[in-house]
């Protein structure tokens, strides 16, 4: 990341440099000092991001007896409480990154902004894959929309605007892995919706209406 930032910086290209990590509630302790402070220290003096990829859905599914499909859809729900803060969390997505902002304020890295670089839900998976659906994809990608364009920061950082990008475009059929690997796609390698999403302000408040 150094060596990039000095080649862009060396030619007059403005370009920001990160790297993704996922959504946890801390570092792990043996990677702090060789490498995670030394990469925000990077971001905080660059100016930069740190990205995140998080999904709810390998979360919920893994625990489904545990947490809400409505929790993890952004639904109506009652909410989880932190136990160390008293936060009332009311969809899963916000608990992640704020897993991510918990883990940085502990190194004394808040000022360190976000980015979501992915996030979605399969619309196919297999039946072990508790939750993957075309339903509940359409509702996830549907209602992040709406959290995004409607919506401030999380709980831990209300001033910081989410800025989040969908995974993905397309499905992608030649992945390997499980079902769901291949089937995060808005649309089917021919163009074809696989199911629709507002987004856009203007589609999300049209959809609210009609509903």
């Amino acid at each position: 990341m150094q060596n990039m930032h000095a080649s862009l910086t060396k030619y007059n290209l403005n370009l920001k440099v990160s790297t993704p990590v996922p959504s946890a509630g801390s570092f792990k302790p043996e990677l702090i000092e060789m490498l995670i402070k030394p990469m925000l220290h990077f971001l905080r003096e660059t100016n930069s991001y740190i990205m995140v990829n998080a999904y709810p859905f390998f979360a919920y599914a893994a625990n489904s007896d545990k947490i809400s499909l409505d929790y993890a859809l952004f639904r109506d729900n009652a909410g989880y409480v932190d136990d160390q803060n008293g936060v009332v969390y009311k969809n899963l997505l916000d608990a992640q990154l704020d897993a991510v902002n918990s883990a940085m304020e502990a190194l004394n890295f808040s000022d360190v902004k976000m980015v979501v670089t992915e996030t979605g839900w399969p619309s196919v998976g297999d039946p072990n894959e508790t939750g993957a659906g075309e339903e509940n994809a359409a509702e996830y990608n549907g209602n992040l929309v709406r959290r995004v364009v409607t919506g401030g920061g999380t709980p831990l950082r209300p001033d910081d605007h989410l800025n989040v990008y969908l995974f993905a475009l397309f499905n992608e059929e030649l992945k390997v892995g499980p079902t769901s690997e291949r089937n995060y796609g808005l649309f089917y390698p021919d163009g074809r919706k696989v199911y629709d999403v507002p987004l856009s302000l203007t589609a999300v408040v049209n959809r609210s209406t009609v509903g």
